[in-house]
This record gives C-alpha cells, structure tokens and sequence, in this order.
C-alpha cells in the first residue's frame, strides 16, 4: 500500500495515477466550494480548464439549469453568476442546479489526472468524510496519491498543509503503509503548524493575496474542520456527491 503526495499535478505521471485513488486538494479555494456546493444542493460540478472553454460549454445546456461559475485572478470572471468564494454558493444559488466552474488552480488539476480508479476533491471542510474513504481503499490494498494543485503550478503552504492532516489521519494505525519524500513533507508543514488552519492561511502567499482582495471570509471558512461532510466524486467529466444515488 502507498500514500504518495504530489506538489501540482504536473509531477504525477499517468503510469503513477493508474488504478490509484487520488485526493485533489486546493483549499483555497475550489475544492472548498465544490464541497459547499455539493452540501447546498448542487446537482453537479463541471470543472474546466479554462473559464473561455465554461463559457463556451455553457451553451450546450438550458441556461436555467445551470450556473456558471469561476474566477481569474481571484474575482468572479465578468459575466458569469458566481465567482470562487464558497460563501456565494448558497442554497438558493445551485440547489438543483448544475454548476460549469473554471477555476486558475484547482478545476485544471482535477482536469488533468488520468487513469485513477477513483477521484475525490478533498479539503478541510469535509475532512474526516474524505480521510474515512481513503482509509478504506487503503484498507482494501489501494493506493492512493495526494495532488496539491498548488499556485500557479507551484507549492503552496496552504495545500501542502492540508495534505499533511490527511497523511497523519488516513495513515494512523495502519501498518505497513509506503509513503514518498512529500507525505512526509507534508506531514512535518501540518505538524509544525499544529492543525492552526488560520495561522496556515495568514502566513502562505494565496491566503495573504485573498485577505488582501477583500476575501477573509473565505479563509475563514475554509478553515472550518467538517462544516461541509460530503465526498465530491468527480467521475465521466463531472463531480457528484458520493451517496445513495452516486455509488462507487
């Protein structure tokens, strides 16, 4: 069994994803909105390279029935409904709908893994939900990789740290688990900091920028351990809520 983190999608190859159950992390902030959507009603999330390829693929559907969603650098792109902050996407805003959602970091890494048995969006709002998942196809012999999306293609405090939580959970009393150079590095970010999530957010280049934008709320919400317990599984171009209707 293996625990592998990657820092950006880019590191993992498609050999290295084969068969594998993969977290993608970017928890500030669309893996947070994913699962704030999902919990709020959302029929589905449809992630995008790119807000140019949303805005086309919006087209294809009854405009009704969906709600276009994303940013660039860090504000709602000009003429869509929603931008990045999870705080937009209320009840009343994607309850039955399906959301087109274009993010810089995080919808181009869940674009971009191939081959994986299964794909699941993970942050810190449906933490124990996510590590409960991953724990169990570790139990059943599993791998599973960790993917940071990261800033720009590069490391991120925030994500790194985050994955450092899932390492220490997912793992604890299983033996026999392999881990790579960067879970352990991810470990040692998460344990340094000792699970203070805002001071995470307050010292990393993202969270200070967003704090700056005017988007402290965001942080703050996405530093709430479990206020959103869903499991965003993102399967044949989409992300649906891991449940009843949506079995793996």
């Amino acid at each position: 069994m293996r625990l592998d983190v990657f820092f950006g999608a880019a590191e993992i190859t498609p050999a290295e994803s084969a068969g594998r159950v993969i977290a993608v992390i970017d928890v500030l902030r669309a893996s947070t909105t994913i699962a704030v959507a999902l919990a709020n009603g959302a029929r589905a999330v449809i992630p995008f390279e790119s807000s140019e390829e949303a805005a086309l693929r919006v087209k294809s559907f009854d405009r009704s029935e969906v709600r276009l969603a994303g940013e660039r650098r860090m504000h709602r792109v000009a003429g869509f409904d929603l931008g990045n902050s999870p705080s937009e996407f209320t009840p009343d805003a994607v309850d039955g709908k399906t959301v087109l959602f274009a993010t810089t970091n995080g919808t181009p890494a869940m674009v971009g893994v191939a081959g994986a048995r299964d794909v699941v969006v993970a942050a810190y709002v449906n933490f124990t939900a996510v590590t409960a998942l991953l724990r169990t196809a570790l139990r059943g012999g599993a791998d599973v990789a960790i993917i940071c999306a990261g800033q720009d293609g590069h490391f991120s405090l925030e994500d790194t740290a985050c994955a450092g939580r899932y390492v220490r959970l997912v793992t604890k009393a299983l033996p026999g688990v392999v881990a790579n150079d960067a879970a352990f590095a991810s470990a040692l970010v998460e344990r340094q900091y000792k699970d203070n999530r805002e001071k995470v957010f307050a010292e990393s280049t993202h969270g200070r920028a967003l704090a700056e934008a005017g988007f402290g709320a965001d942080l703050r919400l996405a530093a709430e351990l479990d206020r959103y317990p869903v499991v965003p599984l993102y399967r044949d171009r989409q992300i649906t809520k891991l449940g009843p209707d949506r079995e793996r």
